[in-house]
């Protein structure tokens, strides 16, 4: 009986739709944008200091970046979607076991892939692309990150778990402390210190501690549910079950990855044979992508919100909810990447030139790359908001499909065959090509949800 009446009275499954998802995709959307902002401030000021060459190592470094925010993700939604789901169907007793045991694999995770990365500097950054004259760079850049691996895994995935509790405020207090300092410190030591790449590797560090201070200190007071250190303790079952509603966020960010290696390996390459060497292209992208991010940021940030609200009410079964809080969420998002479609159209050597100087070559790649490789970014919203929906229903498969298909089904394959006919302008043309048939299969997928009895009948 208590269990019903608490469920009934969540705000949840309560509150008007707009409201609840407005109140949760905002704190969410800017804590993507301060996240986001980690990469770019060390862009920025490794651009203006060190020049081509630092920007091109962050971007060789990248990949590591992206396997840590796969672990916080696989945890971090994962948690807080069967978090949600669990006290959506009243089991309340096993909730606080999913936020517990997704704290610890986040710690446990981050420290194995900083121990690899230490072992494996030179190996792996040669792997993922790097021209020797880049190496240097990277390798620095790379050491002193891979020191702080826990820390950014968990102050990135902490927050989905402090989200599902109902505190998307906090959650943005924890993103907005970790990029203030790390911006803070990015200038002292990159342009008063001197220190390069070090530094700017050591200011993001220092922020990812503060940010993590913040998660564990909110995990001792969890609000829904007392914390207890069994919670902590991985266990089979637990860890399983958010494993498997975790996968899709991460195997996105898994398949950014190998998307990410494929890029650099290919602009190395083709960008060797062309008029704009080996460098000149991966310093581009690794700019163009982290921008990009930017406006991506919105779209997670509503997914994000979107899903405790979503996860609840399909665990209540209140699918007309459910339905109207996706619908709204597409809408909201739409807009966003239409207006970052202008903007990357009609203003790229102005956004390129934020980054620092370069020679002509440089602006005449970039620019030509950010209007046609991001030509569909309009349509970029459908892939990872239903990715997203259909984990926050506990349909991981589905949205396990949906979160390759952009980067390993359809983009890695078309990078790899249209340079063989067009040079280095094939990778440009893979991007758009790949948008494309993303949104396709995610409509298509979402419509078929939607014929579904039970939403029909909402």
């Amino acid at each position: 009986m208590n269990t019903q009446m608490s469920r009934e009275g969540n705000p949840l499954g309560t509150v008007p739709v707009s409201k609840l998802l407005n109140s949760f995709a905002i704190p969410s959307i800017i804590a993507m944008l301060v996240s986001s902002l980690y990469n770019i401030v060390d862009q920025f000021f490794i651009g203006r200091s060190v020049g081509e060459l630092g920007n091109a190592a962050t971007n060789i470094t990248f990949p590591l970046s992206i396997c840590c925010i796969s672990i916080a993700l696989l945890c971090g939604i994962g948690g807080a979607a069967a978090f949600n789901l669990s006290m959506g169907a009243g089991n309340d007793e096993k909730a606080g076991y999913y936020i517990g045991n997704a704290a610890s694999i986040m710690l446990i995770g981050g420290a194995v892939l900083g121990v690899i990365a230490l072992l494996f500097t030179d190996p792996l950054l040669r792997f993922f692309g790097s021209p020797e004259e880049v190496l240097p760079y990277a390798r620095t850049y790379m050491r002193v990150c891979a020191c702080g691996f826990p820390f950014m895994v968990l102050s990135a995935g902490g927050g989905h778990l402090v989200r599902a509790d109902g505190s998307p405020r906090y959650c943005m207090v924890i993103n907005i402390t970790g990029a203030v300092i790390n911006t803070v410190l990015d200038a002292l030591f990159v342009f008063g210190f001197h220190w390069g790449m070090f530094g700017a590797a050591f200011a993001t560090i220092l922020g990812q501690i503060a940010a993590s201070l913040l998660v564990l200190r909110y995990l001792a007071g969890f609000r829904t549910v007392k914390l207890m250190r069994q919670h902590y303790i991985p266990h089979r079952e637990y860890a399983g079950r958010l494993a498997s509603l975790g996968t899709a966020p991460c195997i996105t960010q898994l398949s950014l990855m190998v998307f990410q290696i494929v890029m650099n390996k290919s602009l190395k390459y083709y960008g060797s044979l062309s008029e704009y060497g080996e460098s000149i292209p991966i310093a581009c992208v690794g700019i163009i992508s982290k921008v990009s991010q930017v406006a991506f940021s919105f779209v997670i940030g509503i997914s994000q919100g979107m899903q405790p609200i979503v996860s609840f009410n399909y665990g209540a079964r209140n699918y007309g909810r459910v339905r109207r809080t996706y619908l709204l969420a597409l809408r909201n998002s739409a807009v966003i990447t239409v207006t970052a479609f202008l903007l990357f159209q009609i203003f790229p050597r102005q956004i390129i030139g934020i980054f620092g100087k370069g020679s002509d070559m440089y602006f005449k790649f970039g620019i030509r790359y950010f209007r046609v490789y991001l030509f569909f970014m309009f349509l970029c919203f459908l892939q990872p908001m239903t990715s997203n929906f259909f984990t926050a229903i506990g349909k991981p498969r589905k949205g396990i499909f949906l979160s390759l298909t952009r980067q390993i089904i359809f983009l890695v394959p078309l990078i790899l065959i249209f340079p063989l006919f067009m040079g280095i302008d094939g990778i440009m043309y893979a991007g758009p090509v790949a948008d494309l048939m993303a949104a396709i299969a995610a409509l298509v997928m979402a419509r078929m949800e939607f014929a579904r009895p039970e939403f029909r009948n909402a």
